[in-house]
């Protein structure tokens, strides 16, 4: 890994499926995800065959160093998932960079609503336009296990 300053380095955003290290990312959040932990690496594969993905790569070394998945019609609705920075490039922005991008690529294909969940980066959501639902009686779920 860079040892220089997260805030230092230079990223590609980039959303060419051929780039994405799947080992790499499959790791981070069967690992280290608390919403993906123990995910087995078919049930990743599948989730990103059937998503638009982002990836964040250093410039320098060319390493994949953040992550975006995106549930999409790509025309009215999407659905904000498995974001998820390497904890070495954690402080310097590029999560903030990640979705900014990604939200901006989505609004330029007409997407309107976005959803997203989250334990714990409500703050870092909020200062990207992100609210708490308006209506939540509305929403329903059917959730298994």
């Amino acid at each position: 890994m860079n040892d220089e300053d997260p805030a230092e380095r230079a990223y590609e955003i980039s959303d060419d499926p051929a780039r994405l290290d799947a080992a790499r990312v499959h790791h981070w959040l069967s690992t280290d995800a608390y919403w993906a932990l123990g995910r087995t690496r078919e049930r990743q594969d599948r989730a990103v065959a059937g998503s638009l993905n982002f990836g964040a790569y250093d410039l320098a070394s060319g390493e994949q160093a953040a992550y975006a998945r995106v549930v999409t019609d790509r025309v009215s609705f999407a659905w904000l998932c498995d974001v998820y920075v390497d904890r070495a490039a954690r402080g310097g922005g590029l999560g903030t960079r990640l979705v900014t991008t990604v939200r901006d690529e989505l609004s330029l294909m007409g997407v309107t609503r976005f959803l997203l969940a989250t334990k714990d980066a409500h703050g870092v959501y909020a200062r990207l336009g992100f609210t708490p639902l308006p209506e939540p009686d509305m929403w329903m779920i059917h959730q298994k296990g």
